[in-house]
């Protein structure tokens, strides 16, 4: 009986981290309203993950959380130990020179893009710095990038929870899978204000020695330097950034 209470426990504790990751923001009340149990009990599972950086609390908003710190560590792990963040440092910061708007690599780590390096542009008016923040696969350009290369299932699971955040949010899945066919087949991503009212982006995949997609490369800014007819302008910069990135990860056909 101990064993099935511990596994039920760890079962609980993943559903909770899952629900944080795609809500971004939940408070103690809407976990347990998701899982199902006693808000008491939702408020230890969220204390346990917290006390492992998984969760943490949000300044000034007492039980609400977000995913912590540990998870940015986790979803490094998944690079395969290439240092993708060290890799791609110095080739991040000259196209963010060059371009003068925000660079980001970001990985998948479940339903969540997680961003683990950003250089900016050098402009005044900069996007908020992003790195170990989760941000959602489908209102997102890297997080489109990324789900469109994700394991069949993956995407099924992203396609049944499309909340929206803006006006502009793909939340029909019959609209959203076909634009991820259309990103798979063209090989970039873009977003006009689909995460945030004046924010457009535009991501293409980052592939490892064995020609997997183990990341994104983005570039976003606000939509009066970004309109969404630039966007396509930027691939072939972008492109050939993320090009550079996957030779010094091994990518055979860029060797």
């Amino acid at each position: 009986m101990a064993e099935a209470g511990g596994v039920q426990s760890v079962d609980r504790a993943a559903a909770a981290l899952e629900f944080v990751a795609r809500q971004q923001i939940a408070g103690v009340s809407e976990v347990a309203a998701e899982l199902g149990v006693h808000i008491s009990t939702a408020s230890r599972l969220l204390a346990a993950l917290a006390a492992r950086s998984l969760v943490e609390q949000i300044d000034g908003a007492r039980g609400r959380y977000r995913l912590g710190p540990t998870i940015l560590r986790l979803a490094a792990t998944m690079t395969g130990g290439l240092d993708l963040p060290g890799r791609s440092a110095e080739l991040c910061a000259g196209l963010a020179e060059r371009l003068g708007e925000t660079v980001n690599v970001a990985v998948r780590n479940g339903l969540v893009a997680i961003n683990v390096l950003q250089h900016d542009g050098g402009a005044v008016l900069t996007v908020n710095s992003w790195v170990g923040r989760p941000t959602p696969l489908h209102a997102t350009s890297s997080g489109k990038v990324l789900l469109a290369h994700a394991p069949e299932h993956v995407r099924q699971r992203a396609l049944a929870d499309l909340p929206a955040y803006t006006a502009q949010t793909a939340t029909d899945p019959d609209i959203l899978d076909a634009q991820l066919t259309v990103v798979e087949r063209a090989g970039f991503a873009v977003t006009v204000g689909e995460l945030e009212v004046g924010l457009n982006a535009v991501a293409v995949p980052i592939r490892d020695y064995s020609g997997a997609v183990v990341a994104a490369l983005s570039v976003s800014g606000p939509a009066a330097r970004m309109p969404a007819e630039r966007l396509p302008e930027l691939v072939d910069a972008v492109a050939a950034t993320a090009t550079d990135i996957g030779k010094r990860l091994g990518h055979a056909e860029t060797l």
